[in-house]
C-alpha cells in the first residue's frame, strides 16, 4: 500500500518490488492509506484502508503488517531550536571530526534527522556510531570523559 500515485527513493529498489508484483508474490495498493489494524486474541487478522481517489474503505485479510512511513524526519520539536534545512537537522561534516555535531555544542544528530541523500539503515548505523565517537571527544574536550 502506498499513499500516493508513484514512488519515490532509489530505483533498484522499485525494481525489486515491481518484479515481486510482478510473480504474484505482492500486491501494491496505491493511492491509500492504513484507517486501522484489524485483530483479535490470535493477533492480526487484516487491515482497513481507504483510497485517497474514491474515499472508500476496504477490508483486506492478512496476517502482519510493517509500516513504513517514508522519510520525513521526526525532527519538529526542534524547530527553532537547532539549524535546519527542510525539516533535517544541519550539521558541521567537518574534516576535523564533529561530523554529526549540530549548531548547538553538544548536540549531535544522526540518521534520518539528518540525512536526507541515502536514508539508508545502513547508513543511519554508520552516523550513529559516528555520533557517539563526536560526543565522546566533545564530553572529552570538556574534562567529562570517562
Amino acid at each position: 500500500m502506498h499513499r500516493r500515485d508513484k514512488l519515490r527513493g532509489e530505483k533498484i529498489l522499485h525494481d525489486k518490488l515491481f518484479a515481486k508484483e510482478k510473480a504474484g508474490k505482492v500486491t501494491i495498493r496505491w493511492n491509500c492509506t492504513l484507517e486501522e489494524v484489524l485483530g483479535d486474541q490470535s493477533g492480526v487478522t487484516g487491515m482497513r484502508i481507504r483510497d485517497k481517489l474514491t474515499d472508500t474503505t476496504e477490508d483486506l485479510p492478512l496476517l502482519g503488517v510493517f509500516i513504513a512511513i517514508g522519510h520525513k524526519p521526526n525532527t519538529d520539536l526542534f524547530v527553532g531550536q537547532l539549524a535546519m534545512e527542510g525539516g533535517y537537522l544541519l550539521t558541521q561534516c567537518g574534516q576535523h571530526g564533529n561530523f554529526t555535531a549540530t549548531s548547538i555544542a553538544g548536540v549531535f544528530a544522526a540518521g534520518d534527522v539528518q540525512d536526507y541523500i541515502y536514508r539508508q539503515a545502513c547508513t543511519s548505523a554508520g552516523s550513529g556510531c559516528m555520533a557517539a565517537l563526536d560526543a565522546e571527544r566533545y564530553l572529552d574536550s570538556l574534562g567529562l570523559a570517562g
